[in-house]
């Protein structure tokens, strides 16, 4: 594991390197697809961009109020400190939730198609999060709790998780299991032009990462009734999510009665 990848001389973050691949791969699989679905690629763009500004600012809102006693306020009293603050710690359900708030705005201000976009290329979000949480496995953050069965990591000393500890590979596992997730998305949407694309990523998503909270020893991610931050927003996801699949799917049931009348 590298925290920092090297390039002539200058080192680059790898979470960062991880997060613009990610980035980078999603948008080279889902512009190729473009023509299929039959979507433009400027709008396709014009949509993301949102979304990447929006997921940027509701990831780290949330992660502010989570931890807010946690971090050192201080260090906002230097310029250096202010950017430790806002280039360290963020939450992805918080980032989720802000990018699909940010691509909401993009549809009204530029009077687009923006759920449709949103079904046809959902797959891209857990292919950025497999990237991302490869880059928190460089970093060391969000690391699992102590395990010395098949398959554990060793952190070096000067990473964000503990030093020569041996520690259960929650990172790798997320990126896994959302990679599988986001193939699966992409194979049905291709193969069998899949409605419930949205519904299926939250509510295998909301089950993932309710699980492996469980696995998971970083102290600063909030807690509440023995549950942390993200699983009671995994619980609200998953039923919220049910919910609007019966209420559409009444909804497509009371249509086709009132054509029939």
């Amino acid at each position: 594991m590298c925290e920092h990848l090297n390039i002539f001389g200058l080192e680059l973050p790898m979470y960062g390197m991880m997060i613009l691949l990610g980035i980078i791969v999603s948008n080279a699989v889902a512009l190729s697809l473009c023509k299929k679905f039959g979507r433009d690629k400027l709008e396709l763009l014009t949509i993301e961009s949102y979304g990447i500004i929006g997921a940027f600012l509701g990831s780290k809102i949330l992660f502010l109020i989570i931890s807010f006693k946690d971090i050192d306020w201080s260090a906002a009293a230097s310029l250096k400190g202010i950017i430790s603050i806002i280039s360290n710690g963020f939450v992805f359900y918080g980032g989720l939730v802000g990018a699909i708030l940010f691509m909401m705005l993009c549809g009204k201000v530029h009077d687009l198609d923006v759920w449709g976009y949103i079904r046809d290329f959902i797959f891209m979000i857990p292919i950025m999060h497999c990237f991302g949480r490869i880059g928190c496995f460089c970093a060391g953050c969000c690391y699992g709790m102590p395990y010395h069965g098949p398959g554990h990591v060793v952190f070096p000393y000067g990473s964000q998780a503990p030093s020569g500890e041996e520690l259960f590979p929650v990172q790798l596992v997320e990126a896994a299991l959302v990679l599988i997730i986001g193939i699966v998305l992409l194979v049905l949407k291709i193969k069998k032009d899949f409605f419930y694309t949205i519904e299926t990523y939250l509510l295998t998503y909301s089950v993932v990462r309710f699980i492996l909270e469980f696995f998971r020893y970083d102290a600063i991610r909030g807690a509440a009734f023995g549950l942390s931050t993200s699983q009671w927003i995994s619980i609200v996801v998953f039923i919220g999510t049910i919910i609007s699949i019966i209420y559409r799917k009444k909804k497509v049931e009371q249509e086709k009665d009132d054509k029939e009348d």
